[in-house]
């Protein structure tokens, strides 16, 4: 059983930058998925099994940079600039696979998400 656990969420005032990690055990191909309050849950990025391959949203690129280290089983999202359309629960997500995917239901694990609220 493969089991995600996100950190790093917060408070952050608009323009502000926080990085979230998310804890996995074996290698999948990853991403980040986020939804606020009353929206569905929409693909942030993505990253294959090696690292090799990155996936943004139209909505992040330039702003969001994921990143892994394999060695430590952990996946990153450094978030920069951020705004308050960026408020939401980010959801870090493992598949079996090896290239990126923005499809939700290519995943097969997911953790409990990580609030991360940005103030105007």
């Amino acid at each position: 059983q493969v089991q995600l656990v996100e950190s790093g969420g917060g408070l952050v005032q608009a323009g502000g930058s926080l990085r979230l990690a998310c804890a996995a055990s074996g290698g999948y191909r990853m991403a980040w998925f986020r939804q606020a309050p009353g929206k569905e849950r929409e693909f942030v990025a993505a990253i294959s099994r090696y690292g090799s391959t990155r996936e943004y949203a139209d909505s992040v690129k330039g702003r969001f940079t994921i990143s892994r280290d394999n060695a430590k089983n952990t996946m990153y999202l450094q978030m920069i600039s951020l705004k308050p359309e960026d408020t939401a629960v980010y959801y870090c997500a493992g598949g079996r696979g090896v290239g990126t995917t923005a499809r939700p239901s290519d995943y097969d694990y997911w953790g409990q998400g990580t609030q991360v609220t940005v103030s105007s």
